[in-house]
């Protein structure tokens, strides 16, 4: 089906050692047996995801990207450990099969898992799913019933409770976001200092309920049901995971939401489908999850700030790599742009425009 997620030829400069991973497939996994292929699937700013075939079986293999990477990203270990741990009680974490942290095999650690084949949303819906407006507010509900139902569970009896410090993570995902901004900064964005010090000064206390955090939910992360868009059948992405605090995990999601009234500037920078007819505005998601976690927000301006914030520290890492020549892919280019519309954005939040 057209609509189904689909990989390309491979970046040049992102290549793999097909002989030697296919040796280490073979000595991990030995039902994985044939000629191998692998494809890259060409979306994403992060870690570098591969698919990778092996007659009738297929694998999704996950690696850091090439070039400078922060020092506490790209943990492939980590990601591999909290999908070990998270997928018998949370059915939409794709099976995790093996990880290797070998030289010999790859210049870097990377982890396999299962592919969940389904459609995954980019900016626009594929031509060939068509929704009515209320089918569109379904799959928003869909979409935050899922995302109430991660931060819900008991994350101690998931075995992960030694993967985050619930205590001081306001403060510490403030500090940590302005001290990755100085150190990526280049000369061609806007400072933050006027975001940053008044995120600082506004910061609300620990959240009363920490859960299991996801850090990147966005529809471009959930897989739907080809046979059933409405239907979320799996959610990727895991290394930024946490335990912390809910209402950062939904600014840090709603700063990739687009309403269909933003500015054009904004417009410009949208990567997801959230101006279809019948998408839900900010605002509708706030309140739609208020009423689902049960968690009272009486003010939202400052988790949307500090999601628009993060995610320009989270471009202008990746900016700061093609900017000084680390990566050759034309995509990052233009994210000076969006750090700059990001900032815009921020200074209205904190002028009181509201999310």
């Amino acid at each position: 089906m057209a609509t189904i997620d689909s990989p390309k030829d491979i970046r040049s400069g992102e290549e793999l050692d097909t002989a030697k991973l296919s040796a280490y497939l073979r000595q991990v996994l030995p039902e994985a047996k044939g000629v191998m292929k692998i494809l890259q699937f060409p979306s994403g700013f992060s870690n570098l995801t591969y698919l990778v075939t092996l007659e009738s079986r297929e694998f999704i293999l996950r690696r850091p990207p090439f070039g400078k990477k922060a020092k506490t990203a790209h943990d492939m270990k980590r990601e591999y450990t909290i999908l070990k741990s998270l997928r018998p009680d949370f059915p939409y974490a794709p099976e995790p099969l093996a990880y290797c942290d070998d030289p010999a095999v790859m210049d870097a650690p990377f982890y396999l898992m299962e592919r969940i084949k389904g459609i995954i949303l980019r900016k626009n819906f594929p031509k060939e799913m068509v929704l009515n407006e209320a089918d569109v507010g379904l799959l928003c509900e869909n979409f935050m019933r899922i995302f109430t139902t991660l931060h819900r569970l008991d994350y101690r009896k998931c075995g992960l409770e030694s993967l985050g410090q619930p205590e001081g993570y306001v403060r510490r995902q403030v500090e940590g976001w302005s001290r990755r901004f100085r150190d990526a900064r280049t000369p061609d964005v806007p400072d933050f200092e006027a975001v940053m010090e008044w995120l600082a000064a506004t910061m609300p206390p620990d959240s009363p309920k920490p859960g299991l955090i996801h850090n990147d939910y966005k529809f471009d992360n959930v897989v739907l049901n080809p046979d059933n868009p409405l239907e979320i059948v799996g959610v990727v992405d895991w290394e930024m995971a946490t335990i912390g605090d809910p209402l950062m995990d939904l600014g840090a999601s709603l700063a990739y939401w687009v309403n269909r009234d933003d500015p054009d500037e904004v417009q410009l920078i949208r990567t997801l489908p959230t101006t279809v007819p019948g998408m839900l505005s900010r605002r509708q998601i706030v309140d739609l999850y208020a009423d689902m976690s049960g968690i009272a927000i009486n003010n939202f301006d400052f988790y949307y700030c500090y999601g628009l914030f993060r995610l320009a520290v989270i471009a202008q890492q990746i900016y700061y790599r093609y900017y000084h020549g680390q990566t050759k892919d034309e995509r990052f280019k233009l994210l000076s742009f969006a750090v700059s519309v990001l900032e815009k954005a921020a200074r209205g939040v904190m002028e009181g425009k509201g999310i």
